[in-house]
């Protein structure tokens, strides 16, 4: 039996390569056309709370997050999520997940928002967001809409268009509380 000796690292530049043959593996070609992807085209995912997994130096795992406005709410897209097959059934995705949103939460992000499998996610403390709450740049099923709700009223709040979020930006607190007080 081969021993494994797993390291958790933030992501960085020299991991990138490898990073897009893991996705490769696990989603092919076709992970360009999801909705998902189209919001990670509008700017790049924050390195800062994206994380691998090596094994004995290789790099066998990633997770990435990438700041999105959901609604009104301030938070992080989770994904892609991708383990080498070698490596599956190990508990590696769900380390590196529980991994991200504790950064995520320590960066004082609003939410882990994610389109993926409920019950391989709920476990892990994500939630269904209400059915067509959101509006995604192509279309998602609904049923797979998923947040980690770490501020208050997220649930109320996620309501409208996710988009890619320069942290740079102004805020539109403004226009958002407006919105809490009508609901």
């Amino acid at each position: 039996m081969k021993k494994h000796d797993l390291v958790y690292l933030t992501e960085d530049a020299s991991h990138d390569a490898a990073i897009e043959i893991i996705n490769e593996e696990a989603f092919g070609p076709g992970r360009f056309t999801r909705a998902a992807a189209r919001i990670r085209e509008q700017g790049p995912h924050d390195r800062s709370l994206s994380f691998i997994c090596t094994d004995n130096g290789e790099t066998i795992a990633s997770v990435r997050m990438t700041a999105v406005k959901a609604g009104c709410v301030r938070g992080h897209l989770l994904g892609p999520l991708a383990v080498r097959p070698s490596h599956k059934n190990k508990g590696i995705g769900r380390e590196l997940v529980r991994i991200a949103v504790e950064a995520a939460r320590r960066k004082s992000s609003e939410a882990v928002i994610l389109v993926g499998d409920p019950p391989y996610y709920q476990p892990l403390g994500f939630e269904k967001v209400r059915y067509g709450a959101l509006e995604f740049p192509g279309p998602v099923d609904p049923a797979r809409v998923l947040v980690v709700p770490i501020a208050a009223n997220v649930h109320t709040r996620l309501q409208g268009m996710i988009a890619w979020r320069d942290d740079g930006l102004e805020s539109d607190g403004a226009i958002c509380a407006s919105r809490e007080f009508a609901a």
